[in-house]
């Protein structure tokens, strides 16, 4: 059985304010953890108004708190913006509250963008540029205590200090991310659901050159992918109208929380839109269980997935928790069934 786990974005509606989204987020992770999924991931992204949570070490706290055995984690903290100290401190922190449970998931990306990236980082440092591969090592020196000798930081501990860092995950949507995570021997995630890059691509080339080391060793590809499953196509393709309006305003840069199915269907579209929505389907999976497991078997097969990560997003919350029933299903996930 391929382990089947949840990413998590807190979607905001036009009908559902961000701090109901985020009370959704601890509903559904209750929901998932009783059916049998492996992880719940919370994403980071700042100032979108589609998105409530910020912060995935405060979701993933309130969440731990309320499961009993899903794995909990970062999809992901965006690096460029934290001090590695601080990620390493709130994250040991948390696998000393539920050890063994923590997921650290880590991103190249802002996770926003360029004004809001400056207020975040400008009373970090004055730098400039990508200076992810530095934050990591840091990061990773904060749990190996192998500073140079006379360092400053060799005084400085990141506590709890007997508490470990979660398992490292590195995510990505391109080969850059594939050959660093399989260099530095870690977890890899890739996201299909707004990649560019081909994931087979990534995932074979992450499986073949990975380089076993004190993190990992051997390699775990996850494939993440954005799903909408309903008992019969032409529902999961009415759900889904709100996902194709916004992603279609989202690639004009109009950033606004999920539509209702009801201002979707009554949009004007043109020929050219409807064109572009069809083009963006090559990243969503959409229909009744027997129809997207047969367009998704042969990503997974050829991906060689050691576990697939599902995004849904859909305007009714209740709905969104229906399509991962159906999806728990389709997959063969074991567990007790969500009451």
């Amino acid at each position: 059985m391929l382990p089947l786990s949840v990413l998590d974005l807190s979607v905001v509606t036009t009908g559902t304010p961000p701090s109901q989204s985020l009370r959704n987020s601890i509903d559904l992770a209750r929901h998932v953890d009783r059916l049998g999924y492996t992880r719940y991931w919370l994403a980071e992204h700042h100032s979108l108004p589609s998105v409530a949570s910020p912060s995935p070490d405060i979701m993933i706290g309130q969440i731990a708190a309320v499961t009993e055995r899903i794995h909990v984690g970062s999809g992901g903290v965006m690096l460029p913006n934290h001090a590695p100290l601080m990620v390493a401190e709130r994250y040991k922190m948390l696998e000393a509250l539920f050890p063994g449970r923590i997921d650290l998931g880590l991103g190249r990306a802002p996770g926003t963008d360029h004004v809001t990236s400056h207020a975040l980082r400008r009373r970090l440092d004055g730098r400039e540029g990508d200076d992810f591969l530095e934050r990591l090592h840091e990061l990773t020196l904060w749990e190996t205590r192998e500073f140079p000798d006379n360092h400053p930081y060799n005084s400085v501990l990141a506590m709890p200090n007997d508490a470990p860092l979660p398992p490292i995950w590195l995510l990505g949507s391109s080969d850059y991310s594939a050959q660093l995570s399989a260099e530095v021997g870690m977890g890899f995630a890739f996201a299909h659901h707004f990649a560019s890059h081909d994931a087979v691509e990534a995932l074979t080339w992450y499986r073949k050159h990975f380089k076993p080391s004190r993190w990992r060793d051997k390699p775990h590809g996850i494939l993440a992918i954005a799903v909408i499953m309903a008992e019969t196509d032409e529902e999961a393709e009415r759900l889904a109208s709100s996902a194709d309006l916004n992603r279609l305003l989202r690639d004009r840069g109009q950033y606004s929380p999920l539509p209702s199915v009801e201002d979707a269907l009554a949009y004007p579209y043109s020929e050219a839109e409807r064109a572009h929505i069809a083009r963006n389907r090559s990243r969503l999976f959409v229909g009744s269980p027997a129809t997207v497991m047969q367009k998704i078997s042969p990503l997974i097969s050829a991906s060689e997935a050691d576990e697939v990560m599902v995004i849904t997003a859909v305007y009714d919350h209740d709905a969104r928790k229906r399509s991962y029933d159906l999806l728990a299903d389709a997959f063969g996930v074991a567990g007790k069934k969500a009451v």
